[in-house]
């Protein structure tokens, strides 16, 4: 568990110094993974599926709040649509307007699950999002989501029935406009989803919101769990038949991203946790206090030993040289008279040995390989 509060902690530390950056490369990515979605699963309008549009879109969109994003998304939306029929463009224009309607009034700060949602039906996880909005935000965040499933389930109509949308005349795109309104808001599949993602996130709210240990955890497998069983039981109701499976490893997928969120938001020791009682003139107050979890960041020093340093050369001739010159100096400084009582007396010279030549040597070289250690270790 150290382990992973120092990882969060220099995850923190990262993003505290780089948080433009961060934020704008994420922006940028949801930008993008929106766009292609878009060009993927209703990519009608060959000019507005190129790469380069989607491209240049998700550039400016980084340079502008999350809500310009939803724009461009829209505008894309309804240039496919206009590539299919003037009864799908106005259909989904409409739908459009009234989800602006909502969303100005009740969601204004929630463009990220409204683009986060189609996202994540499209990779199979759509429970990942009720899961990981009610840990973090509150009851009006479910009008973002359910625009963003919405948007979903016609993008999917559109994309299977795009060729059956072809008609002439008043009649033919009066027929349309029914057909297109009938598939999409009395599809059995949606409405169950939908209120799978309604009930999920009001069981994870509640529990999250209770004063007992390991609140999150216990909220994430929760509304994990009933996002499945509502669904299954849903369809078996209503003669909906989905793949479990991908349900399956959806809820999976909630569960870990809810243990993910509560070690960035929620880190605390339950362990440590302590009930306080006091009063003032008016109320008696029930605390119960958790301390949160904080490891110090260990810094990481390093000593060096032994540093190189530009190598000296020696002469080694010049230093014979000198080595000589003081020998033979000091041999004939030895020979002199020395005065003892007032007579003097002669100082007997000391015979040279005949090993002296070899001794000198030596010690040379003695002296050279003491130099170029103590210039090597920086002895002093």
């Amino acid at each position: 568990m150290d382990g992973l509060i120092v990882f969060r902690e220099r995850i923190q530390g990262l993003y505290s110094k780089n948080s433009r950056i961060i934020d704008k490369v994420f922006q940028f990515a949801v930008a993008m993974a929106t766009f292609y979605m878009i060009n993927t699963n209703v990519g009608f309008m060959k000019i507005a599926a190129t790469p380069v549009v989607m491209l240049a879109l998700a550039v400016i969109c980084t340079f502008f709040p999350l809500f310009m994003t939803i724009i461009a998304a829209s505008a894309l939306i309804l240039a496919h649509m206009y590539a299919v029929s003037l009864a799908a463009l106005g259909v989904t224009a409409l739908v459009f307007l009234i989800m602006y309607i909502f969303y100005f009034r009740l969601t204004p700060k929630m463009a990220l699950a409204v683009l986060l949602t189609p996202i994540a039906f499209v990779l199979k996880v759509p429970c990942v999002i009720p899961v990981a909005y009610a840990l973090l935000a509150g009851p009006t965040a479910i009008i973002a989501i359910a625009c963003g499933a919405i948007v979903y389930y016609m993008m999917k109509y559109v994309k299977s029935a795009s060729a059956g949308m072809k008609g002439e005349g008043a009649a033919g795109l009066m027929g349309q406009v029914s057909a297109y309104v009938k598939k999409v808001f009395q599809s059995k599949e949606m409405w169950i989803v939908i209120a799978a993602i309604v009930i999920s996130f009001l069981v994870v709210y509640t529990i999250r919101m209770q004063s007992v240990n390991h609140a999150w955890k216990i909220a994430s497998v929760a509304g994990a769990v009933v996002n499945v069983v509502v669904i299954i039981v849903g369809d078996m109701a209503l003669g909906v038949d989905s793949s479990y499976g991908p349900l399956i490893s959806g809820g999976v997928a909630a569960v870990v991203a809810g243990l993910i969120l509560e070690l960035f938001f929620l880190s605390v020791d339950y362990a440590r946790s302590e009930r306080l009682q006091y009063e003032d003139d008016e109320y008696y107050y029930y605390v119960k206090a958790i301390p949160k979890l904080s490891v110090a960041t260990p810094e990481k020093t390093v000593k060096r030993i032994n540093e190189r340093k530009e190598t000296e050369i020696i002469n080694t001739a010049e230093v014979r040289r000198k080595h000589k010159a003081e020998h033979r100096g000091s041999h004939r400084g030895g020979s002199g008279i020395e005065h003892r009582g007032g007579q003097p007396a002669r100082r007997q010279t000391a015979r040279r040995s005949p090993s002296v030549n070899s001794h000198d040597m030596n010690e040379v070289d003695k002296r050279l390989l003491t130099q170029s250690l103590k210039h090597d270790l920086d002895l002093k």
